[in-house]
């Protein structure tokens, strides 16, 4: 009972310990839309934000209808609307898939953390909601209104089924998000390294396009799923290819070629026009129209998208009792869905300068499934083509994301009827030119092969699992085989790099003017550096460069750095034998010391790539030294490096000449271990000879002062006759 009553009394404890302040800071971070919103800046941002907006409604209602194509007419069922292409490939009714483009989209604006990202039906995490989908309630002949009507939405029984089996793909998928917030497991998303995403939206890409064949051709066939069921679809659609309807297939076409060339001119000429022609929605009116007044479903047998429900419907329990049949999809749908958000998320921070917390998206992400499930809504995610958009139209908020939401509520109820003429094979264009950027991705093959052959292979043999499993089958094979290689790569890596203490050595030169002095700072990088320890590197150089001025905060730093780390800061002295402090003018230059980078991937690459960029854009000059042939080949393939002068050199030394540092010659040698040690062994002073001993002390004192306060013991072991001339008692000048 005392036990008890102690832990009671602790808890109460802390729980009085709480303050206000701490609640407010907790709903703040938990709650980003209580930061942004207050500071929101009325006459700055609300015209890009209404104008990105409406641009984006616009691809909502063009784009997030198709989400069924994966076989919702295998029976010759009437087909989906405009706004609704992504509920086509979950296999449930098109209008489900305009409720997708809305409430998403408020919950995530609530909780999420990227100001550019678009959420809302996603057509991969829609691709695997229909594995479920047609699993548990197969395609029959019933059509969408058909005699045994629900009472919701007017929609049939059998639709009514199939929605309900997607809302509990999306509840529990978002449920698992929700899980993996709270386990902190955002911060593990280090394990998807980028030719594994690329491989997996590439393949569930193609899975997309390969859904929507049937629709471009005019062709009804079964569902096709499981094991090599991409490879059976073809072999089905040519054992069958008498069946094409040349209507379709000529529609299809001249919808493709106007897609692509408006796009390529709506890109080439962005910066010279404010707005961009909306060709999707033209394509849909223009089509729309034809096929109501030339009668095309009834003449040339031309599948249409059909019925549209108005109106929002009652919320609704998903159907729980196939939870337990849905686990696997619903694992699909929140790591795929995630990682693409994810990779949006910080693609958007990284460019607009603000930050994203990993774990807070698993939390944005899972409520943005679990409280639509309850509003008849398909698993969402945030999307590449609707997140550029925001991009190319100036949005400056998610303000622009809830102003979309309010015209797709607008649609909902009132212009959702008048898309029952919209001919499917015009939708399943819009799909497969939206998927464009996806496919595109083929393109990196080249990249991964000049930079890592192991990189490579993983993106195809990730790729070939998508393309003969699933996405999320492809997902989980790139994780285990990434980790797998790095487990026997990293034994066989050579840790340890004996370098002759000459080889380090630099020089000061004399320089009249004090503001053209230079700080440099060396970090040698001593392991390998892959996916596993690439953020964390670049993580810890970035706060080094950050410090102000002095090399003992930058030591401070690099103690808390990876084994793989480290570094050496010289500060050079004044004109005057003044405190060894940089000047405000001084360029900075940064030294990486790659003799012990023994191997590395494509993210380690990547990764000091951006550094290098991010460098440059601090007016911060970055060498390379020591640098093997591969990395230097593998850097110069993987990114642009922009450069009047050499930045790759044989040794530091030589990196430290072409620097044009002035004024102290020091001997230096990089010690091998962990964490910052400088060995000094002499100190010159190269110049004014009538410098006393007395100043040439206080100035080797300022250098070793201001690298760490370790160093003063180095000094008196090394300068024993000295010690009264370096005492720290002595005030420096």
């Amino acid at each position: 009972m005392a036990g008890a009553e102690r832990r009671r009394s602790t808890v109460w404890g802390k729980i009085r310990a709480v303050r206000c302040e701490d609640v407010k800071e907790w709903c703040v971070r938990r709650l980003p839309i209580l930061e942004w919103v207050p500071i929101y800046d009325w006459k700055e941002n609300l015209v890009p934000d209404a104008v990105s907006g409406m641009m984006l409604a616009i691809q909502q209602v063009t784009q997030d209808e198709q989400t069924r194509g994966a076989g919702y007419l295998a029976s010759g069922q009437s087909q989906p609307t405009p706004g609704l292409a992504f509920a086509a490939l979950s296999s449930v009714h098109p209008v489900f898939g305009l409720y997708g483009s809305f409430f998403p989209v408020i919950i995530y604006a609530i909780f999420g953390m990227g100001h550019h990202v678009a959420t809302g039906t996603f057509a991969l995490t829609s691709l695997i909601s229909a594995n479920a989908v047609e699993r548990l309630v197969p395609s029959t002949g019933t059509n969408f209104t058909a005699n045994n009507n629900s009472g919701v939405l007017g929609l049939s029984e059998f639709e009514m089924q199939r929605i309900g089996v997607a809302a509990a793909v999306s509840f529990l998928g978002g449920i698992i998000q929700v899980a993996m917030f709270t386990l902190h497991l955002g911060h593990a998303t280090f394990l998807l390294t980028e030719p594994v995403i690329s491989a997996m939206t590439t393949g569930a890409a193609t899975h997309v396009v390969t859904s929507q064949v049937k629709y471009l051709l005019g062709m009804k066939m079964p569902y096709i799923s499981g094991p090599l069921g991409f490879f059976h679809i073809y072999a089905y659609i040519f054992e069958n290819i008498r069946s094409v309807q040349l209507e379709a297939l000529l529609l299809s076409l001249l919808s493709i070629v106007v897609l692509v060339l408006v796009k390529e001119l709506n890109e080439k000429f962005q910066r010279n026009i404010k707005i961009v022609l909306p060709i999707d929605l033209v394509l849909i009116i223009a089509t729309s129209t034809a096929c109501c007044y030339a009668d095309m479903e009834y003449v040339y047998g031309l599948e249409v998208v059909g019925h549209i429900p108005q109106g929002l419907p009652p919320p609704k329990l998903p159907a729980m009792n196939v939870l337990s049949e849905v686990v696997t999809e619903a694992f699909g749908v929140a790591l795929v869905g995630y990682v693409a958000s994810l990779a949006l998320a910080q693609s958007s921070a990284k460019r607009f300068k603000y930050t994203v917390d990993d774990n807070q998206e698993f939390l944005a992400h899972g409520l943005s499934n679990v409280i639509p499930s309850f509003f008849f809504c398909i698993p969402s995610a945030a999307a590449m083509g609707r997140t550029a958009l925001l991009y190319s139209t100036g949005a400056r908020t998610q303000v622009a994301c809830l102003i979309s939401c309010a015209l797709v509520l607008v649609v909902i109820y009132t212009i959702g009827a008048m898309l029952y003429w919209l001919p499917m094979c015009v939708l399943a264009s819009i799909i497969v030119v939206g998927l464009k950027g996806m496919l595109m991705q083929f393109r990196d093959l080249k990249k991964y092969w000049n930079v890592d052959k192991i990189d490579w292979s993983i993106w195809v043999t990730t790729y070939m699992f998508t393309i003969c499993f699933a996405a999320n089958v492809g997902l989980l094979y790139g994780v285990v085989c990434t980790i797998v290689i790095v487990i026997f790569r990293f034994p066989r890596a050579k840790t340890l790099n004996l370098k002759n203490m000459k080889e380090v050595e630099y020089k000061y030169k004399t320089e009249e003017n004090c503001e053209s002095l230079k700080q440099v700072k060396i970090v040698t990088v001593s392991n390998p550096l892959v996916f596993l320890n690439a953020r964390k590197f670049h993580a810890d150089l970035m706060k080094i460069i950050q410090k102000d001025g002095t090399s003992s905060q930058a030591c401070e730093d690099v103690n808390k750095c990876e084994q793989n780390t480290l570094l050496c800061s010289f500060s050079n002295g004044s004109c005057h034998g003044e405190s060894l402090q940089p000047c405000q003018s001084e360029q900075c230059v940064l030294i990486l010391d790659c003799s012990g980078l023994n191997f590395f991937d494509y993210t380690g690459v990547s990764m000091l790539l951006q550094i290098y960029m991010d460098c440059k854009n601090r007016h911060i000059e970055v060498l390379l030294a020591c640098c093997k042939a591969s990395l230097i080949k593998a850097m110069q393939y993987g990114g642009n490096l922009e450069s009047e002068n050499p930045i790759f050199f044989e040794s530091v030394s030589s990196a430290i000449d072409a620097s044009q540092i002035p004024r102290v010659r020091l001997t230096a040698g990089v010690g091998e271990g962990p964490g910052c040690s400088l060995s000094f062994d002499k100190a010159f002073i190269w110049g004014n000879v009538t410098y006393s001993v007395n100043q040439l002390c206080r100035n080797i004192l300022s250098v070793f002062s201001a690298a760490s306060p370790q160093s003063l013991d180095c000094i008196y072991h090394v300068f024993p006759a000295c010690t009264f001339f370096l005492s720290p008692s002595l005030p420096l000048q």
